[in-house]
């Protein structure tokens, strides 16, 4: 099964990366944040990706065209010209990189990956969101809905410490807690392939009318995921992924 990555919006809430490379680009523990989505994938089985791309695409098409070169230890035997990787432990992940347009809206990439992909089902997300979702179980659910689209809900973290108060006294105090009420559109999808039927043009974005279309035919299933989930739309979610990867509590980090 393919799994789609949503890789070419603009990232203007993150300029400071974004002025020089599309945000999936931007890198958590040396790594692009996409890579580490590619490898929350990858450790359930699912090794096939089809990427959007927009804004700045030609910087995700030539990460992966020298990915070899740039992440791994090579042996160059300089008489015949060979080059030997090693410790290539993605090299059985193919990807697909497709030109889906500098403007073209979420819901006009999804069409696109849909038409790419074909009569099957297949998995979308956004190339800026990690989380320790069990792809499997979010598949099995899915499958049991029998609907056309199932998303992921999650809760999301609170910017802000939080304190709980009993009788004029604090009696909790956390700090940037992830919320315990009320839910949001994580992304990690499961799609099939007639939802293309709900996505009239590439200036559709996927999240308005294909999705409320979706609810209103009670199409859109819903796995709700209580772990760990975080986007990356601020310089200050990037600096907490990195300290967060460089103090070893990556909790995405499943694999």
């Amino acid at each position: 099964m393919k799994v789609g990555i949503l890789a070419g919006g603009l990232g203007t809430r993150l300029m400071e990366e974004t002025r020089v490379q599309p945000k999936p680009m931007v890198h958590v523990g040396g790594k692009p944040i996409l890579w580490h989505i590619m490898k929350i994938y990858s450790f359930y089985g699912f090794n096939e990706f089809v990427i959007a791309l927009g804004y700045k695409g030609d910087v995700i098409k030539d990460y992966f065209l020298n990915y070899h070169y740039h992440t791994h230890s090579l042996t160059v035997d300089l008489s015949s010209n060979g080059i030997t990787v090693h410790n290539g432990e993605e090299s059985r992940w193919k990807v697909h990189l497709l030109d889906t347009g500098a403007d073209t809206l979420t819901g006009g990439r999804v069409r696109q990956i849909a038409d790419f992909v074909g009569n099957e089902t297949f998995m979308l997300t956004y190339g800026d969101g990690v989380a320790n979702i069990n792809i499997n179980k979010l598949l099995q659910h899915h499958r049991n809905s029998q609907k056309l689209a199932t998303v992921t809900a999650v809760h999301p973290a609170s910017r802000y410490g939080e304190i709980k108060i009993s009788d004029g006294m604090v009696n909790e105090f956390r700090e940037k807690p992830q919320i315990e009420d009320g839910w949001i559109n994580g992304g990690f999808f499961v799609l099939e392939p007639e939802i293309m039927n709900y996505i009239s043009g590439d200036q559709i974005a996927w999240e308005q009318e294909p999705i409320n279309r979706l609810v209103k035919e009670r199409q859109l299933a819903v796995y709700c995921h209580e772990g760990y989930w975080q986007s990356m739309d601020s310089l200050r979610d990037v600096q907490t992924l990195e300290t967060l990867w460089q103090n070893g509590e990556a909790k995405w980090k499943v694999w």
